[in-house]
């Protein structure tokens, strides 16, 4: 079965110097973002956007700092955005989730994976349900027990709130979500994963998934309460968040940019700078760490 060998390749996941002072720059030696000096990052809005452009202010400011140039990050409105705005080179640096870096390289040659959190090569989707449905943690998929329940995924593209709990209702039942399900299945289109947390507990939702870390940092923070959103089912665990370099960056800040910028991430100890991605520490990446990612994405026709 197609869908249980990508399964399988899952766990082996486990990807121009700037023009001289008086010389004519060309739009190629400029980027495609219209700057020669200005290094851009986005991320993908799976969590408030208010939130999110607090949170990266450190990281800005940081690699400003290190690497003496200028440095903006720019809110992209969703996840399709943040793949757009990459592939047309008007953002550098980006905050990808593991099926939206993987489109996001396939669409830009020499794209690298740079950096990952050190928990991303193992990470895993939490079933979440709202606790008037009486349901606890089970050790295998709850199946018949949540057939008839409403329920939620994240963002269409999120990995670990959509891509991959679909891929293991799937593997579980043998149906996808939309025919396993007997009443319709919804999207938290805005808010990402912390709206299908709060969907969740609010019993808007019965049951819903979302990534294991951002259920986890709500819990420790307050903003959820885990008797009123239990967990229910803790997926396998795969490949997912990376930052990824786009190749402009190169023929932007010259030859070697792009391992310096690696370098200078994944020797970050500031934990203020590495709240921007709820990351205790970051590790090198590379493209073919999401190979597994690539595989189900292809499977459940969600390349583009």
């Amino acid at each position: 079965m197609k869908l249980r060998r990508a399964i399988s390749l899952l766990g082996c996941t486990v990807a121009g110097l700037v023009a001289g002072c008086g010389e004519q720059k060309t739009e190629t030696e400029r980027g495609r973002s219209g700057s020669s000096s200005k290094l851009v990052i986005t991320a993908i809005p799976d969590e408030k956007v208010s939130d999110q452009e607090a949170k990266f202010q450190a990281l800005q400011d940081y690699l400003a700092k290190t690497l003496d140039l200028k440095v903006e990050f720019s809110i992209s409105k969703d996840y399709t955005a943040a793949e757009t705005r990459f592939k047309n080179g008007e953002v550098h640096l980006v905050w990808f989730g593991g099926l939206s870096g993987v489109r996001a390289r396939a669409g830009v040659p020499g794209a690298r994976a740079i950096a990952q959190g050190a928990s991303d090569p193992k990470f895993k989707s939490y079933f979440i349900a709202n606790a008037a449905t009486g349901l606890s943690k089970s050790e295998t998929f709850p199946g018949d027990a949540i057939t008839d329940l409403t329920f939620t995924f994240g963002s269409p593209s999120s990995t670990s709130g959509r891509l991959m709990p679909e891929f293991f209702i799937r593997e579980k039942t043998g149906k996808s979500a939309g025919e396993f399900f007997s009443k319709p299945v919804q999207f938290q289109k805005q808010g990402g994963h912390v709206a299908t947390a709060e969907a969740v507990q609010a019993g808007t939702v019965q049951v819903g998934a979302l990534n294991f870390k951002t259920y986890d940092s709500m819990v420790a923070d307050g903003r959820l309460d885990p008797a009123k959103a239990p967990i229910i089912w803790i997926t396998p665990e795969y490949a997912d968040y990376n930052l990824t370099a786009h190749p402009d960056l190169e023929r932007i800040f010259g030859k070697g940019f792009i391992d310096k910028l690696q370098q200078i991430l994944v020797d970050c100890r500031d934990a203020e700078v590495l709240k921007a991605f709820n990351r205790e520490k970051l590790i090198p990446a590379k493209n073919e760490d999401f190979a597994g990612i690539e595989v189900v994405a292809k499977a459940l026709d969600q390349m583009r």
